[in-house]
């Protein structure tokens, strides 16, 4: 089938496959580090607990088969070997259906990491990736040329990224109607970055463009790339262009370079100036490659129905998988900014007793603000799951409570899994008697103040978040909670919630789907 077949698309498809695969990479890398900690076998949330209770049907994988943290590990770092295998082009170095059984490895593994990793992996671009991950496979390799269908379908998924999120925001928050909702964000966002500082200090008529420009490129642009050519390349580099600057202005994981990715799926090698050939000599595409790719779309037109509902829905929702495979799913970001940054600290003392003179020592995390003269740093596209948590469980300590006194335990145990995910432990030779949280209010300097002390924060303390507390106070940690007062702790405060979650859901932070 002539139709079928697009060899102008030869350049587009290397850079999506190959991005998409960087991105498992990392996916696979990170999940191989933080995993113990997380949900590993004495994790915050273990595998074995939720596997007993969530059946297979609801979160398909293969540890619903077998759990242990040696298998995890076992999964997670032969994804990144495959990952790292597909980035050096070794599935354009193998048959057709050979490299088609690659793709579908990294996504039936990470397909099993995700749908046992609970609230730690409730984030969009997890299912994002998946999806993603997905579709590239039938872009096949060097043995065919780029099949048009497939081409669209990674086009159709950009579209629900971006124009998913600009309608969560017109439909949201007033601050995205008045444009000014830059003035907020770059400060409360979940986890600033090195920039982040003199993004906020902008002018606030740049501010202003910002939220503007923000609503041209997720309602208008995401349509012209539906276009046939000049307008779809065209509206594929001002996609790139917008997601380079998230990438500077903060850290959200691999959210903004996966977007890229997929949008490159749009580069006509043939309209771009250069050495490269326009357009590469293939065979003919075997038959059983045409049939599955077309039976692909169809499943992918069938699916759409639910995100297309949910996008003209008046109660649009966000992040959402519509199924357990996390297939053509609906996306958004920051229907609602915050307008201040709370954040808990996190501290421990070696004293017997707690009195008021305790000294209490804090913790220091790798990415969320801390010590107000650290510079924010750059993690992204590494997700650092315990410091975006931590930024929810400023704003709901119900969102918190599943696992932040299971992290709390584990500071008391100086589990050294846990201290991992740490930048600093202040009591390195022996556990800490006690620990407590606060909450602060945190806050960019201006620059008379950066100039006179250095910091690139200021904070205030609001509250006791938790109590001082110790070993014998966590005791049931690891075990059912008794029934009663215990089952829900009374130590955490809660903090006073606006009417919508801190990225635009109704009620719960919604990063990414609710979870489980």
């Amino acid at each position: 089938m002539q139709w079928f077949a697009a060899p102008e698309y030869w350049l587009g498809r290397l850079l999506v496959q190959r991005m998409v695969a960087a991105v498992y990479l990392i996916g696979f890398l990170a999940a191989a580090r933080q995993f113990r900690a997380l949900i590993g076998e004495h994790g915050m949330l273990p595998v074995p607990r939720f596997v007993a209770q969530v059946p297979f049907r609801q979160a398909p994988g293969l540890f619903q088969l077998r759990y242990s943290d040696r298998l995890f590990a076992a999964v997670a770092w032969t994804g990144c070997a495959l990952a790292a295998a597909v980035l050096a082009g070794v599935g354009d170095l193998v048959p057709l259906w050979a490299a088609l059984l690659l793709w579908a490895a990294l996504w039936v593994l990470y397909l099993s990491i995700v749908n046992v990793g609970q609230t730690w992996y409730s984030f969009g671009w997890e299912s994002l990736l998946l999806e993603a991950g997905f579709l590239v496979a039938f872009l096949g390799n060097d043995d065919v040329a780029p099949p048009v269908l497939t081409l669209w379908l990674l086009r159709w998924l950009v579209f629900r990224v971006e124009f998913g999120a600009g309608l969560i925001k017109l439909r949201g928050d007033s601050c995205w109607r008045d444009l000014t909702c830059l003035r907020y964000h770059h400060e409360t966002q979940p986890m600033p970055g090195p920039l982040s500082w003199f993004f906020h200090h902008l002018p606030a008529p740049l501010h202003r463009v910002e939220a503007a420009a923000n609503h041209v490129t997720q309602l208008l642009v995401p349509v012209c790339l539906l276009l046939p050519q000049p307008a779809a390349v065209a509206a594929a580099g001002v996609i790139v262009v917008t997601q380079l600057w998230l990438v500077a202005s903060g850290n959200f994981a691999w959210l903004n370079w996966l977007t890229i990715a997929l949008a490159l799926s749009a580069l006509d090698a043939g309209r771009l100036p250069g050495p490269w050939p326009h357009t590469r000599p293939y065979g003919s595409t075997p038959g059983w490659f045409e049939a599955l790719v077309i039976a692909v779309t169809g499943l992918v037109v069938v699916l759409s129905y639910w995100p297309v509902r949910n996008m003209v829905s008046r109660r649009q929702v966000m992040n959402r998988s519509f199924n357990r495979i996390h297939l053509v799913n609906t996306y958004g970001a920051f229907g609602s900014v915050n307008r201040i940054r709370q954040e808990v600290t996190v501290e421990g003392t070696d004293e017997p007793d707690v009195t008021p003179h305790t000294v209490w020592k804090e913790y220091g995390f790798r990415g969320k603000p801390g010590d107000v003269r650290r510079l924010p740093r750059q993690f992204a596209p590494y997700h650092l799951r315990l410091d975006w948590l931590m930024w929810f469980a400023g704003i709901s300590p119900e969102y918190a409570r599943p696992w932040f006194l299971p992290f709390v335990a584990r500071l008391l145990a100086n589990d050294p899994d846990t201290l991992r995910l740490l930048r600093t432990n202040p009591f390195p030779d022996a556990p800490p008697t006690h620990v407590r949280a606060v909450l602060h209010l945190y806050r960019f300097t201006d620059r008379r103040e950066r100039r006179e002390t250095g910091a690139w924060w200021h904070r205030t303390e609001l509250r006791e978040y938790l109590a001082p507390t110790n070993r014998d106070d966590l005791r049931w940690i690891g075990h059912r909670p008794p029934p009663g007062p215990a089952a829900r702790p009374r130590r955490v405060r809660r903090v006073p919630l606006g009417p919508l979650g801190p990225l635009g859901g109704r009620g719960r932070p919604s990063a990414g789907r609710p979870p489980r």
